[in-house]
This record gives structure tokens, sequence and C-alpha cells, in this order.
């Protein structure tokens, strides 16, 4: 993986797992059950911090009670094997339905603009131009922490909150001082500070999650499987129709409806480019239903239904990325 590119964590990483508890003839508490399967489970997500609510999901998703009674129940190694495997499963379950999408930062990038001469000189140039806001061909010393926050994670430099051996390598390097510097001597600070980043990161990777949605088809998936919400969404949408919306043939009726609300049914939000293409390829067979007569519930009903799906389908086969 290069250096600050995106991975989508769809739970495919944890089906082969090795499920072994360290010591086969040990016993273990139900506590340390959990945490074995939590870091089995980072381990092979780049060593990602579960959040909280993925593991609270994976636990009601295999009705296993996190209380008292079962961290202190003592689980031998069959019963252990089962919850582990149970637990990473439905981890892996939830990314599926749900996916993350995370930055790991190995220091790759950092040594490809340390390798070139020519990319560090011109990075240099145009940090220090860029902090240099009262164009005095000086600035601060201490501003060699805001060029790298500038960098970024997309040139593979993390924030000092995430990674506090940064703020150790700026302080060995006295780059917290007060006096003011030009271009050049920017440059000879940030030399050496950059390759001691890139060899922090590559002995301690930083995996952050992105605030980035991938809508993929999983959840409208599970509103068709269930009869009730189904029908409930097309009551919804018969009642909007009673409410100033008689004049659209059933197939706009149903998009209208969608564009508005289908983002709680599973859909991307409707702003992108993308998007709109996307409900154009799913209606496109249905133009000619634009004008169409008044028809039953049970037909409208059907005719949502194959809206859904077809939708479901294209979202499978090309997930939409969106803002979190």
């Amino acid at each position: 993986m290069s250096d600050g590119a995106l991975t989508v964590l769809d739970g495919s990483h944890l089906r082969g797992v090795d499920l072994t508890p360290p010591d086969a003839d040990a016993s273990l508490t139900g506590a340390q059950v959990l945490d074995l399967a939590v870091s089995k489970a980072s381990s092979s997500l780049f060593g990602l911090s579960l959040p909280q609510s993925l593991k609270s999901s994976a636990l009601r998703r295999i009705s296993l009670q996190d209380d008292d009674a079962f961290r202190s129940a003592a689980l031998d190694r069959a019963q252990a094997l089962k919850v582990i495997g149970e637990y990473i499963t439905a981890i892996a379950d939830e990314l599926k339905d749900d996916p993350l999408v995370i930055s790991v930062l190995d220091g790759y990038n950092l040594r490809l603009f340390i390798e070139d001469e020519d990319d560090f000189a011109m990075l240099a140039e145009n940090l220090f131009t860029d902090l240099d806001v009262e164009d005095k061909g000086k600035i601060n010393k201490n501003e060699i922490g805001n060029a790298l926050a500038q960098m970024g994670v997309e040139m593979g430099v993390p924030p000092v909150s995430e990674f506090p051996p940064l703020s150790d390598i700026l302080t060995k390097h006295e780059a917290d001082g007060d006096e003011e510097f030009g271009q050049a001597q920017f440059a000879q600070l940030l030399q050496p500070v950059l390759p001691e980043l890139a060899e922090a990161l590559a002995k301690k990777h930083v995996v952050s999650i992105q605030s980035i949605k991938i809508v993929n088809g999983s959840k409208l998936k599970k509103l068709l499987a269930d009869e009730k919400q189904l029908n409930n969404v097309v009551e919804k949408i018969l009642q909007e129709e009673h409410h100033g919306k008689n004049g659209l043939g059933n197939a706009d009726k149903i998009r209208s409806f969608l564009e508005k609300n289908g983002q709680g049914l599973g859909l991307p939000p409707y702003e992108p480019e993308a998007v709109a293409l996307l409900y154009d390829a799913v209606f496109a067979d249905l133009n000619a239903d634009k004008s169409a007569p008044e028809v039953g519930q049970d037909k409208f009903g059907n005719l949502v239904k194959k809206i859904l799906e077809e939708f479901a389908d294209q979202l499978e086969a090309s997930p939409v990325f969106c803002d979190a």
C-alpha cells in the first residue's frame, strides 16, 4: 500500500484470521477473549484501533452481552474459540454492511521527497513561500511545525496529536524557537526532520479513519428483505402523492420521493453529479411510465421494489463514496 492511499475495510481482511488463543491449555475470562478477538481483528486491519460503535454493533449481531457476568466468566478452549470466531465474523459482517475508509502513513511518501533533491527543493520553497505571509523573506523557526501540518496526510505527514514522536523530533532539532531565518535555513532544518519522521512512521504506522461514507447497497438489501419496512416506504410515497404530486407518473413520483428521502433508506445523498447519473441509469427503463395511469397499491409497491432492487444492484457493483 502506498503511503496515505485510501484503503477500504469491507471485512475481507478478516475472513482468514487465525483464531487460536495464544495458550491452548489455559482457560480465559470472557474479557480476555473479547480483548484477544479485538487484537486479532486490529492486527489484520493495519493496526487500526477499532471504533467502539463497530465493536458494539458486532456484539449485538451475535447477541453477546458484554457485561460483568460474561467478562468474569471462565471459558475453556472450545468456548473461547467459538466466541473469538463469532465476534471476528460479526466485525467482518459489520464492515461488509458499512465499510470504513482508512489512510495508512508509513513514511513511503516522505522517503520519495527525501530521495529526490529537486522535489525536496521545490517542496521546501513552496512551504516557505506559503508561510511567509508578510513576504519578508523570513519566518519564525517554530513555523516548521506549521509547514509539516500544511504538508498533511496527503503528503504522508500525520497530525502531531495522532503521532507524538513528531513533537519529539521537532524538539530534538530545536524547531520550536522564536528566532527568524530565511529559506535556505528553513530547508536545512527541514532536511533532517523529514527522514527521521519517515523512519519513525516506518516503525509505527499511523492509521486513521477518513470521513468518507461508502454506500454499497447493503442497507437497501436489508430494507428489501423486510416486507414491513418496504410496505412502510410504499405508504410514505403514496401519502406524498396525495399532497400535491398527483400530476406525476408513477416513476417520477418514486424518483421525487427517493431524491429527498433516499439517504435514510440506504441511497447516497443526491448532491453529487455521479448520484444523479445513477438515478438516470436506474430510471432509464421506466421513462415510459411517466404518464402512466393510476395503478393499485400492490402494483405500485412492486414498482417501488423493482426500483430499489436495481439501485441495490448498481451500488453493489459500483459503490458510491460520499462525505460522511
